[in-house]
């Protein structure tokens, strides 16, 4: 197996170094190798390179640097259109306007993107995953010009690493795993699942700039918070709706 799977970084600062272009469609072609419902590949992949258009991508990713300074963008989205295109013009009607089919599609092209990332570090190259491409997906929308039937669902920098960061720290095994059933977890077995992520450094210094007593709290109270998990829920559920999935 290989080793880059153990040893991945997230990586927010890139070289001011190109990506070779085919290099890159080495990438993409490993993305459409990727499994996916029924073969029907419902998902389309965005590159974006032109700083013009990171510009306008960046400000619904919260301005981070990582947008405009990666040499690649990738927006990965749920794409019924194609598909439905497709249908029409052999003499079959689609009915994939609701929520079964978005999943569907929004599977495709979350495997397809992990696919893609994983051939990226193989490579030597470093990504960031961006979950705010649900956050405003509306203005994803506008500045990718997507048609209906299209939904951006995941952002990935992709470039060369300037530098290498602390490896982030992941829950053990068991946490994760559960065998034959789900095996729900005891307060004790909570307690010794999360033992080691509250007492790195790191952790407990986000309790303290916080002011909180846990970092569960730093979670619940400051990352991600009720509020805006609904409102950015009720934003994106009305963007899947304009873009014609019924729920």
């Amino acid at each position: 197996m290989n080793t880059t799977y153990f040893t991945r970084r997230t990586i927010r600062k890139y070289e001011p170094r190109d990506i070779d272009e085919g290099l890159l469609e080495r990438l993409l072609t490993a993305g459409t190798r990727t499994s996916t419902t029924g073969n029907m590949q419902v998902y389309s992949i965005i590159v974006t390179r032109a700083a013009e258009m990171k510009q306008r991508l960046a400000p619904a990713h919260f301005n981070q640097p990582m947008v405009t300074e990666a040499p690649v963008v990738l927006t990965f989205c749920a794409d019924f259109n194609r598909f439905n295109l497709w249908c029409r013009q052999r003499d079959a009607e689609p009915g994939y306007d609701n929520f079964l089919s978005f999943m569907t599609a929004a599977t495709d092209a979350l495997l397809a993107a992990q696919t893609i990332c994983n051939a990226a570090e193989e490579e030597g190259l470093g990504i960031c995953y961006l979950g705010t491409a649900t956050y405003n997906a509306d203005r994803i929308i506008e500045a990718l010009e997507l048609p209906k039937g299209v939904v951006p669902v995941a952002t990935v920098t992709l470039g060369w690493p300037a530098g290498i960061p602390e490896q982030p720290d992941r829950l053990p095994l068991e946490a994760v795993v559960h065998y034959e059933k789900y095996h729900n977890f005891t307060p004790g077995l909570i307690d010794d699942l999360y033992r080691a992520k509250e007492a790195r450094a790191d952790s407990l210094q986000f309790i303290a700039e916080n002011g909180k007593k846990t970092l569960a709290q730093v979670f619940t109270d400051v990352r991600y918070k009720k509020a805006d998990n609904e409102f950015f829920s009720a934003k994106f559920l009305e963007v899947i709706r304009k873009q014609g999935y019924r729920f």
